[in-house]
C-alpha cells in the first residue's frame, strides 16, 4: 500500500473515531435516554459476538449465556452488596469469563455447525438453571429493584446514568478494537481464514479460539451486566437463545467482520424494535425478520461492508489502483500471515 493511501485509511479512521464519538455524547438528547443506553449495549454484544463470527469464524448461538449471566450476577452484586454499579458490572464481565472457561474448553474442539450447537446446549443449560434456582435468581420473576449506586449519587434520571455507564461501553469497544489491531488479531484472521496453515506454522489454534471466546464472554457480560443495571431487573429473556439469535442479526445486518458494523447493525435493530413497540405493533419479529431477509439480500456483506467496498472502489479509480480484497478492512490484516508474529 502506498503512503498516500496509508495516511488516508489514518485520516478516515481518525474522522470516524470523532463522528462516532460526538454520536454517542449526543445520542440521548436525540433519543429517549433509556433506548439510547439500550443501543449503546446492544452495539458492545454485538462487537463480541463479532470477534468470535467476523474475525475467528465461530458462530455461537449460546452468547446469551454470557450477557444474562453477567447480568444477574451483577444485579445480585448491586443488590446484596451495595457497591458502586461499575464494581457490580465489572464483576458481571469477570463471572461471565469464568463460565466461558469450561465452555469454550469444550465448545472450541469442534468448529462450524457442531461449535454452534454445543454452545447453544450449553446456553439451554444455563437457562435452565437459572429459572430453577429460584432462592438466588427470582426464577420467572427475576431480579428486581436493582439499584444504581455511585458513591451515593442519584441516577435514577436514565439521561444522567448514560453519560455514567457511556465509559464502560467505551472501555469495551476500545478493548474490542485493540484486540483485532494487535497480533494477536492477525493470528485470529489466520485461522479463520486456513485453521490447517495457522496449525502448521506452529500457532496453538484451539487455545487462540479458547482465549478469544473468553475474552468475547468477557465483553458480552460487561454489556449484558450494564444492560441489567440500566433497567433495574435481570429476567430469563437476557438467557433465553433468542437473545443470542437477536445479536447475530444485528452482526450479519451491519456486516460481519467489521466493528462499525455490528455498532449500526445494533442500533436500527433497537431503534426499530423501540418504533413498534411504541406504535402498539404486536409482530415486531415479522417485521424485524423480513427486514433482515431483504436486507441480506441486497447487502450480502452488511450495510458497513457493502459501503465500505463501494467508498474503495471510488478511491481507487481516479488513481488506476485496483481495490483492496476484502479482508476484514476494520483489523488491517492479511487473510493469513506469512510468518508466525514476534519472530
Amino acid at each position: 500500500m502506498t503512503r498516500p493511501a496509508l495516511a488516508s485509511g489514518r485520516r478516515n479512521r481518525l474522522v470516524l473515531l470523532v463522528v462516532g464519538l460526538v454520536a454517542a455524547l449526543s445520542l440521548p438528547w436525540l433519543i429517549y435516554p433509556p433506548v439510547a443506553l439500550d443501543i449503546a449495549c446492544w452495539a458492545l454484544f454485538a462487537v463480541a459476538v463479532d470477534l468470535l463470527l467476523g474475525y475467528t469464524g465461530l458462530l455461537s448461538f449460546g452468547h446469551a449465556a454470557f450477557w444474562g449471566g453477567a447480568a444477574y450476577i451483577s444485579g445480585l452484586i448491586a443488590l446484596n452488596t451495595g457497591l458502586p454499579f461499575p464494581v457490580a458490572v465489572l464483576g458481571g464481565a469477570a463471572g461471565a469469563a469464568l463460565l466461558a472457561l469450561p465452555i469454550g474448553y469444550l465448545s472450541v474442539r469442534r468448529s462450524g455447525i457442531y461449535f454452534a450447537m454445543v454452545t447453544l446446549a450449553f446456553a439451554q443449560m444455563v437457562y435452565f438453571v437459572v429459572n430453577q434456582w429460584r432462592d438466588v435468581t427470582g426464577g420467572e420473576n427475576g431480579l428486581q429493584g436493582i439499584p444504581r449506586e455511585f458513591f451515593g449519587l442519584d441516577l435514577s434520571d436514565p439521561f444522567y446514568f448514560y453519560y455514567f455507564a457511556l465509559p464502560l461501553i467505551l472501555l469495551g469497544l476500545l478493548a474490542a478494537w485493540r484486540i483485532v489491531h494487535s497480533p494477536f488479531g492477525r493470528v485470529l484472521t489466520a485461522i479463520r481464514d486456513n485453521p490447517a496453515r495457522a496449525r502448521a506454522l506452529g500457532y496453538p489454534v484451539d487455545r487462540y479460539k479458547l482465549l478469544v471466546f473468553v475474552l468475547s464472554a468477557a465483553l458480552s457480560g460487561l454489556a449484558g451486566g450494564l444492560f441489567a443495571i440500566s433497567h433495574g431487573f435481570s429476567s430469563l429473556q437476557e438467557v433465553n437463545w433468542t437473545t443470542s439469535g437477536n445479536v447475530i442479526m444485528m452482526v450479519v445486518l451491519g456486516g460481519i467482520g467489521t466493528l462499525w458494523g455490528s455498532v449500526i447493525g445494533a442500533a436500527l435493530v433497537v431503534e426499530l424494535n423501540d418504533y413498534l413497540a411504541t406504535a402498539g405493533f404486536e409482530e415486531i419479529g415479522l417485521v424485524t425478520g423480513a427486514i433482515f431477509v431483504v436486507m441480506v439480500l441486497l447487502f450480502r456483506k452488511g450495510i458497513w461492508g457493502t459501503a465500505r467496498d463501494a467508498l474503495r472502489r471510488r478511491e481507487a479509480r481516479p488513481s488506476g489502483e485496483d481495490p483492496e480484497p476484502d479482508a476484514s478492512a476494520e483489523a488491517g490484516t492479511p487473510a493469513a500471515p506469512v510468518e508466525r508474529a514476534g519472530r
